[in-house]
């Protein structure tokens, strides 16, 4: 099994007549999102969640000590009719992208392309910086995903009263709990801005404002979560697995009431 794709074998496949619906996990090249955009292809982001279906059924495939994330990104690759998938197995995603796409690829009869998004061309993140409502934030963000362009008439910046560092989560009830006025760090903002792997610029943070530090439980970035809420002045680190339970919401809640932020 090779690491990476080459070229060659991703070019043949994006091109190939007849494909319909692509699968992506992380933030594949904008090369390759172009080439999709352009031929009309649908794009389905399988790190969310678009199956209902129960995680357990994942097991057979992928150990439980891996995030809700990738158990996600194997969950939905068994359900979902793909042409095939494209996954960023570079420091834009994480390792575990890697394994998973061995996974896939001794379990499902389509072309898995694994590739390294190494872009440097800044997009902004306008909508991390926007009052907005979070759920839609994120969803806005992780939508951007699939277009190769850059957002037109982005919403203006507005003053934040609270921050969220991290990545999208699983369980996007937890968006909920934030004000409108919550500006969004870490590998979120990597994302909207299409450069998933500068790590410069995921460990950004804002020690004037009350801070989530969230990961996924099984991630790696829970080291980094981890260090940067030790090193914020005013911080909450939270690691969840599948789903966000009372408890976590409730540490979220007292947090945020505490350090006198308005929802």
């Amino acid at each position: 099994m090779n690491a990476i794709t080459p070229d060659t074998e991703i070019d043949r496949v994006l091109t190939a007549p007849g494909l319909q619906r692509v699968g992506i996990v992380g933030v594949p090249p904008l090369r390759l999102i172009d080439i999709l955009h352009r031929r009309g292809v649908e794009i389905l982001d399988l790190d969310a969640m678009l199956v209902v279906e129960d995680m357990e059924s994942t097991v057979a495939l992928l150990p439980r000590v891996y995030c809700a994330i990738l158990r996600t990104v194997v969950l939905n690759a068994m359900h979902l009719d793909l042409d095939a998938i494209v996954l960023d197995v570079g420091p834009g995603k994480c390792d575990g992208a890697l394994h998973v796409a061995a996974v896939l690829e001794d379990s499902l009869p389509i072309p898995i392309l694994r590739v390294i998004n190494n872009d440097r061309q800044p997009f902004g993140a306008p909508l991390c910086r926007a009052e907005m409502d979070m759920t839609d934030k994120f969803l806005a963000i992780t939508e951007r995903v699939k277009s190769p362009e850059i957002l037109k008439n982005p919403p203006p910046p507005c003053r934040p009263t609270a921050g969220f560092w991290g990545v999208p989560p699983r369980d996007f009830s937890i968006l909920a709990l934030f004000p409108d006025t919550t500006h969004v760090y870490g590998w979120t903002r990597c994302m909207e801005n299409k450069t998933p792997a500068d790590a410069i610029l995921e460990a950004r943070i804002n020690p004037a404002i009350p801070t989530v530090f969230f990961a996924q439980s099984f991630c790696a970035k829970t080291a980094l979560a981890r260090l940067l809420a030790k090193k914020h002045p005013h911080a909450l680190y939270l690691d969840i697995d599948v789903n966000t339970g009372s408890s976590a919401k409730a540490k979220i809640q007292a947090f945020l009431d505490l350090s006198g932020v308005e929802i």
